[in-house]
């Protein structure tokens, strides 16, 4: 049995059980027997999805709407799984990501290529492609009403050209997925949350992000649900910190803009350096070999990421 988070406003959250604990949340959000699910996580986490409609005493077609915040695949892979599971559902996607679900086959490709085809394989299982007519495709202020609910679509590009934010009316609060950063429960140092960005390939864009966490702030949202982990209060100051972090990011590679074949090694080593002075900052209580290993897949990718980026920007002046 999943161990369902309940908030306010009917809003839900639980374990997709994708990698680790409490890596990646997926949400519900009811309103009248009807279900609206924010990402999807992987084929594997279709089972805890199962598991929270029943505890919440609700059916497969009440669920009206699956919303991806975009398709990488820790956050779309298990679409095409819950897609013909719930018989009456909608698949709510960026336009720049739509294609991709109805046919997967490039989109995982490109994992593959990342991964290794076996480790793909592990990870997400076979992508299932979604009938393209029961796909929505989302521009910025596309709404949806569930069960007199309005939902409201954000274009928050800089992690990625295909991401949206959405923001629930009633709730008075924004699901971000990974646009507001990563946010692990195991670092909360007396329930006081910290956070860092993610800055993975292949589509960062440092300033297009400070402008999509201005206008997720500027909604003075109650709180903020991550997909990486979960529900986010005190906002203005988690809001200042990932901005300072987003430019400390970026200083730690443009310090190794001519570093040569050794750059990515060494803004790895950048990033670690940038994580102990955070975890000095925040008075994170983990050993510091615990609170490394929390983070260790996500600072490789971020290397990766502005590794990639260098590789695409002229210098800053």
């Amino acid at each position: 049995m999943v161990d369902l988070l309940r908030y306010a406003h009917g809003i839900y959250a639980f374990d997709s059980g994708y990698v680790r604990p409490q890596l990646a949340a997926i949400h519900f959000i009811v309103e009248n027997g009807q279900v609206a699910v924010v990402d999807t996580a992987s084929n594997a986490s279709l089972p805890h999805a199962l598991d929270a409609l029943r505890q919440l005493g609700l059916s497969l077609a009440d669920v009206a709407y699956v919303f991806l915040t975009h398709v990488h695949l820790d956050h779309a892979g298990g679409a095409g799984a819950m897609m013909r599971a719930f018989p009456e559902a909608r698949l709510v996607v960026h336009p720049r990501g739509a294609r991709h679900m109805a046919d997967p086959s490039k989109l995982f490709a490109a994992v593959q290529a990342v991964y290794g085809a076996e480790e793909a394989y592990r990870l997400y299982g076979d992508p299932i492609p979604v009938d393209a007519e029961r796909i929505l495709s989302a521009d910025d202020g596309f709404s949806f009403d569930l069960g007199g609910r309005t939902l409201v679509c954000l274009d928050t590009p800089g992690h990625a050209r295909h991401h949206l934010t959405l923001q629930d009316t009633r709730g008075h609060c924004l699901f971000t997925g990974d646009i507001f950063g990563l946010s692990y429960r195991e670092l909360d140092v007396n329930g006081r949350p910290s956070l860092i960005p993610t800055t993975t390939p292949t589509q960062f864009e440092p300033e297009v992000m400070h402008q999509s966490v201005d206008r997720i702030m500027a909604y003075q949202p109650e709180a903020l649900y991550l997909t990486h982990f979960s529900q986010l209060r005190d906002i203005p100051r988690l809001g200042a910190d990932l901005h300072r972090l987003i430019d400390a990011h970026v200083a730690v590679a443009e310090r190794e803009r001519d570093a040569g074949p050794e750059r990515g090694a060494r803004i790895l080593a950048g990033l670690w350096e940038l994580m102990e002075a955070e975890a000095a900052r925040q008075g994170w209580t983990l050993p510091s070999e615990q609170w490394r290993a929390v983070l260790q897949l996500d600072i490789e990718l971020n290397a990766q990421g502005l590794d990639y980026w260098l590789s695409q920007t002229p210098p800053t002046a």
